[in-house]
This record gives structure tokens, C-alpha cells and sequence, in this order.
């Protein structure tokens, strides 16, 4: 058995093995499988070929030294862990010519090296870059989600600075498509969604035509304390909505079922939404009409 060097996260380039190790052990390593060949020119550790990590570092390896870690790939390696982790997504200058490959995604444009920032030895843009080119370019839903992980990541006296910075970064965009859009996702993101699925549920509404709710609306009581905290909430009308997420909810049904009839007490009607309700929300858009419509509100 040969000691790999460490590589950059499993990936090597093939040139800096062959240097190290030699010609034969290098051969030996790969007929043995274990190596795997990721390009030509890449190889990296069996075991470890599926992770988002080794995969970036492979991209970054072949595209070159001027590639940078964009889009998806940006926000998760930020933290954001509602992007996807499948593609890698890969921006090069215009002078670089690279192919798509399977797992990779590659975008060209121009960049300035002072938005690149090292994270774990790969080279990433910016979160504002990236999160710009989410809230222009990606599926809606990842996109308010990974705004509202990367807003919760921050203290709140901080979020508005940030959330102006990232309608910068949007503004600056050579390529204009998107813009009306992401305004929207900027103004609905608040980092207070303690899960993707509740900002999923929040533009969901928002498509729908509903007023757009509070997110963590605070119950007191009537000194003030509080003693409840609503996922979602349109005070006026006195009704909460409360998504039951499997993990969170399933040892809680009881308890769930005691808190929103101490609720009803208090005067506010709880509409519960599943998983289920995400894929096709019609039910729950029909049950919230409904409620505002005793309510003598209208939805």
C-alpha cells in the first residue's frame, strides 16, 4: 500500500503524483482502483469521488488556477446547505476553454480576484456574488432559501447591510436577466425561516396572492412575557400558520394539539402545513381563503 500525498480533498493532478510517487506506483495505484480517473489530467481518492468537496477541488484542478467556485457551489461551501450540492458549478474567463462535463457546470464571465475568497484551500466566490447570481439565475425556492441561511448566519443589527449589498452585487450584473425577479426574493427573505421548507412555504403564499405574513410572530401574554412563537403569522386577522416538518413534529403531536387550542383560547386559528403541502399547496391556499373569509378578511 502507497502513502497518497494529501492532495487538494482527494484530488490530485495527475502531473504532481507522477512527480511524486513515480510513473509505476502512480499505474499501480489506478490498476488497484485506487485512484479513480476524474479527466485526463485529475485523479482522486476512491471513497471519498462523491463528495462536494473532492468534486470542486477536481473541477479547480483541471480548470486552472484563475477558476472559481460560483453559483450553488459558492453558497454551500458558505454554508447555505438548502443550494444543491450535484453540479459543480465553475466560472472561468472568457480566455479559458472547458467543456461541461457530467457533474460540472461551467459559466464564463468576468470576475474580480478581490470577491474570490479561500475556503478550505478552494478558491469560492463571495457569498454576496454568489447569493446575486442564486436569487437571478437558480430555481426560486433554493434560491430565498439559501438567502435566508446566510441571513440567519448573521446577527440581525447586520442583515440589512448585507441584504443591501447583495441588491448591489445584483445591480452590477452585466447580464440583466433575473433582476426583477431576485428584487422580489430580496424583499421576502428575513433569515428568521428555521428551515428551508418555511421559506418554500413563504413564496408559496407570496405566489398565491396572500398578504405576506410574519415570520417567528411572538404570543405574549399579558405581562408581556412570551409564550409562543408562530412560524407564520397575519396578526390582523389573528391566524398563524405552522408547518409540521416530520423530524420536528413527530414525537410532538400532543403537545402540538395543546398549544393551538391554548392558541384558539386566545382568539387565533392555527393552519397546519405538510410536506405534502409544498408539492402541491392547493388544500392549504383553499383552508387559508377560508379562514380569512370568516375572518371577514379578504385572501
Amino acid at each position: 500500500m502507497y502513502a497518497l500525498p494529501p492532495g487538494l480533498h482527494g484530488a490530485h493532478r495527475v502531473r504532481d503524483l507522477r512527480r511524486q510517487l513515480g510513473r509505476y506506483r502512480l499505474e499501480a495505484l489506478l490498476r488497484d482502483g485506487l485512484l479513480i480517473p476524474y479527466s485526463r489530467h485529475v485523479v482522486v481518492v476512491r471513497g471519498c469521488q462523491l463528495e462536494l468537496r473532492t468534486r470542486a477541488a477536481a473541477a479547480l484542478l483541471l480548470a486552472g488556477p484563475r477558476a472559481v467556485l460560483t453559483s450553488h457551489t459558492a453558497a454551500f461551501l458558505h454554508g447555505c446547505t438548502a443550494a444543491s450540492g450535484g453540479r459543480i458549478h465553475l466560472l472561468v474567463d472568457y480566455q479559458r476553454r472547458l467543456s461541461n462535463l457530467p457533474d460540472v457546470a461551467v459559466h464564463q464571465g468576468l470576475y474580480d480576484e478581490d470577491d474570490v475568497v479561500v475556503l478550505d484551500g478552494l478558491r469560492v466566490m463571495a457569498l454576496e456574488h454568489a447569493l446575486a447570481e442564486l436569487l437571478c439565475r437558480a430555481p426560486r425556492r433554493d434560491a430565498l432559501a439559501c438567502l435566508d441561511q446566510a441571513l440567519a448566519s448573521l446577527s440581525p443589527e447586520l442583515r440589512d447591510e448585507f441584504r443591501a449589498e447583495v441588491g448591489h452585487r445584483i445591480a452590477g450584473r452585466r447580464d440583466p436577466r433575473g433582476r426583477r425577479r431576485s428584487q422580489v426574493l430580496l424583499a421576502l427573505g428575513s433569515g428568521l425561516a428555521e428551515s428551508p421548507a418555511e421559506s418554500w412555504l413563504m413564496l408559496s403564499l407570496y405566489d398565491a396572492g396572500f398578504p405576506v405574513p410574519t415570520p417567528q410572530f411572538p404570543v405574549l401574554d399579558m405581562s408581556g412575557r412570551e409564550i409562543y412563537r408562530l412560524d407564520l403569522a397575519w396578526e390582523e386577522p389573528l391566524v398563524a400558520l405552522e408547518y409540521d416538518g416530520y423530524a420536528a413534529h413527530v414525537d410532538r403531536v400532543g403537545r402540538d394539539a395543546a398549544r393551538d387550542e391554548d392558541l384558539r383560547r386566545r382568539g387565533w386559528t392555527v393552519i397546519r402545513a405538510t410536506a405534502d403541502d409544498l408539492k402541491d399547496p392547493a388544500r392549504l391556499h383553499a383552508e387559508i381563503r377560508r379562514v380569512f373569509s370568516q375572518r371577514r378578511f379578504a385572501a
